[in-house]
């Protein structure tokens, strides 16, 4: 029986194979943030006395510097990150680090903009080659189960890095002497980041024969191809590559949104800012809560509706500030309509944390390992162009459409419903958890125990008793592997559970003397899964159970096992009986729902293996388990 940790994903911020890890990451992206913005605000001030160019060209200038070596370097960092043992390259990127941050403190000390701008782009090479070993080592050192968890503090750590970086940075740059307390401090960031580097437990290498190929379009192209290889993974990559087009679509027109519309100082900013980022992080710590410890994909389309529900809100929320002196932040927070919006972008936050982290999740838990760290490669190859296409869409409409800011919000908000609906047309498989999701968390109360008990690879047949229409939606919506159910056709075939049933990929089954050529090509599919190393889910009963009491387990169980001998996990359901789904008072579903939230018990046994096994002990088995509760 699987005990989970009671403090969930904060139970890895205690551990060495964890914790190391995060705060190396979270230290350099508060770092980047702070050197980033206190950067561009001495841009602002400076340079309009010591260089030619603009202040405008040169913010955007250092934005593109940033984030133009993901272009160039992302496809050797994944590379290496394959290639060589993860940690150690962990420590040379945050050597790399103290290297640039020492370089940089003697252009502060000169005052050179043109020094701090190269070293803007050392800095983004920096992080383009901590990124893949970022997201790949995360697999190698965390269970199944607790990589969403991880993800999610990953998610959190990043965006309360960026907010308290953008801040400390605009702070420091108003103090006395502020080049060498930026200085001092960046070069101290670094080095913490560095010494927490030395705790991380070694990563080893997934693909040693690996060659480094040094032409950065090539291999960016190669990379972007074995990124392909898995669809799904792919256009979740796309996903998250969407999510960024959003937060920087978001983050950028904050400035001019907040002085403009909302009539607000600085300080309103740092505030819009702040919220949004607090919902981020909110909403990927909810995430380990709301998927049961599991990638569960089923939360993407929740992030995708709630984002656009808040987007669209955002448009209308504010009231138009009519005065001629900004507001300070406690004179804005007044202001009729302010809450609204500082809500909606909460909320957008929460629900693109619902949005990202399983999309990380997936990507990280279905590429092959040695092909991992090219994949989040390519992924933020793929990000950054997503980013700088945001910046491109926004010069379009605000500059040469001339819209306003909030019908521009708008705009985003229809495009995130086009990219959603076209991402979840492709991958059915979103739709499908989302609606075997929404099942399970608003008409049910789902216990499980010893779901630990399902292997975490490998062949398996799980079986247990029948009690309604939705116990395989049940069971398929609480264990981390996918399970092909063999389901009864006229089961198969209902609306809605069809497409359920389809994408999840059951094998449907008549009986024997009803098409036993649809029956025995039945049992050919069971065996070619197991062959794959597949888990194939059964109900011997070969029906629903009309009273509430387990029936007579057939000897299907045993012919699958005479042609694939694999071992079998027993399960069993209580709580579904008297439910809308279930023969209880007459036909299922022939009577309004009478029940919500109601408890249902899902319990697993030990794995039992295949020469050990009969229909009759299974049955009693199952019985046993189940206990009282029907």
């Amino acid at each position: 029986m699987s005990h989970p940790d009671p403090e969930g994903q904060f139970s890895l911020l205690k551990k060495t194979r964890f914790a190391p890890f995060f705060w190396t990451q979270f230290l350099g992206a508060f770092n980047d943030n702070v050197y980033k913005n206190a950067l561009v605000l001495i841009i602002a001030f400076q340079a309009a006395r010591t260089l030619s160019a603009s202040s405008d060209v040169l913010v955007n200038l250092a934005a593109g510097l940033f984030i133009l070596p993901f272009f160039i370097f992302s496809a050797t960092a994944g590379n290496l990150a394959d290639k060589y043992e993860k940690s150690q390259l962990i420590r040379w990127v945050k050597l790399l680090e103290i290297g640039i941050m020492l370089l940089a403190s003697v252009a502060f000390y000169f005052d050179s903009i043109e020094g701090l701008m190269l070293l803007l782009f050392l800095m983004g090479t920096q992080s383009t080659f901590f990124g893949p070993v970022k997201y790949s080592i995360m697999p190698q050192h965390l269970k199944s189960e607790e990589l969403v968890g991880g993800n999610a503090l990953v998610e959190m750590g990043t965006f309360v890095a960026i907010l308290l970086g953008t801040i400390a940075g605009g702070l420091l740059v108003q103090l006395e002497n502020a080049n060498t307390w930026v200085s001092i401090v960046v070069v101290g960031i670094s080095v913490c980041g560095w010494l927490v580097s030395l705790k991380i437990p070694d990563a080893p290498s997934v693909a040693q024969d690996q060659t480094i190929n040094w032409n950065p379009i090539s291999e960016t192209w190669n990379i972007l191809k074995v990124a392909q290889k898995e669809r799904s993974v792919f256009l979740s990559i796309m996903g998250i590559s969407w999510f960024w087009f959003l937060g920087s679509a978001y983050l950028a027109q904050f400035p001019n949104y907040a002085k403009h519309y909302l009539g607000g100082q600085e300080s309103v900013v740092t505030l819009l800012l702040a919220m949004f980022s607090i919902g981020i992080g909110f909403g990927s710590l909810l995430c380990e809560k709301l998927s049961g410890r599991k990638v569960e994909l089923g939360l993407v389309p929740l992030g995708a509706i709630g984002i656009s529900i808040f987007a669209f809100d955002l448009v209308f929320a504010y009231e138009p500030y009519a005065g001629s002196e900004l507001l300070t932040l406690s004179q804005y927070l007044q202001q009729p309509g302010a809450l609204r919006v500082l809500w909606d972008l909460v909320l957008i936050g929460v629900f693109g944390g619902f949005f990202i982290v399983p999309l990380y999740a997936m990507v990280q838990s279905r590429t092959e390992e040695k092909y991992r760290a090219r994949v989040i490669a390519a992924n933020n190859v793929l990000n950054a162009l997503f980013m700088v296409a945001s910046a491109l869409v926004a010069i379009l409409l605000l500059g040469v459409f001339d819209l306003s800011i909030p019908q521009f919000f708008f705009a985003v908000a229809v495009l995130n419903v086009v990219v959603s609906v076209y991402i979840f047309t492709v991958v059915p498989e979103f739709v499908m958890r989302f609606l075997i999701w929404v099942l399970t968390h608003t008409m049910y109360r789902v216990k499980h125990e010893g779901l630990d008990n399902i292997p975490d690879e490998g062949p398996c047949v799980v079986v247990c008793n029948h009690v309604s229409f939705v116990d395989a939606l049940i069971i398929g919506g609480a264990c981390r592997r996918p399970i092909r159910f063999v389901t009864y056709e006229p089961i198969y075939r209902m609306p809605v559970l069809n497409f359920i049933f389809r994408t999840g990929k059951a094998i449907p089954i008549a009986g024997r003397k009803e098409n036993p050529e649809a029956f025995e090509e039945a049992f050919n599919k069971i065996a070619q899964e197991l062959e794959g190393g597949e888990v194939v889910g059964i109900f011997p009963e070969g029906k629903l159970t009309s009273d509430g009491e387990i029936n007579e387990f057939k000897g299907g169980i045993e012919k699958i096992l005479e042609r694939t001998p694999v071992p079998v996990v027993p399960l069993s359901l209580g709580g579904l009986w008297g439910s809308f789904f279930s023969h209880s008072d007459g036909k299922a579903m022939s009577k309004l729902p009478q029940r919500f939230w109601s408890k249902v018990e899902l319990k697993a046994g030990t794995a039992i293996a295949a020469v050990e096994v009969t229909a009759t002990k299974l049955q009693e088995k199952v019985t046993r388990m189940r206990g009282s509760l029907r």
